[in-house]
């Protein structure tokens, strides 16, 4: 499956951990994205990542990671 800027996404399994996506990436504790929780790709970067936005953040994350929501 292709997933693209725009696509409604959510995590296949929880992560050990996550990091924003801004210019100084930081690392966060993964309970701040549910598997359930609904995000949208707003950016996709080199190497298979992709910039998704929850409700808590921005953060970047392997597209073989994400799956569709739609």
């Amino acid at each position: 499956m292709e997933l693209t800027v725009g696509d409604k996404v959510s995590l296949i399994a929880p992560l050990s951990y996550l990091k924003t996506a801004e210019p100084m990436p930081m690392l966060r504790p993964p309970d701040l994205v549910g598997t359930d929780e609904v995000g949208q790709i707003v950016e996709i970067r080199a190497k298979g990542i992709a910039a998704v936005k929850f409700r808590r953040g921005t953060f970047l994350i392997e597209l073989n990671r994400l799956g569709s929501s739609e």
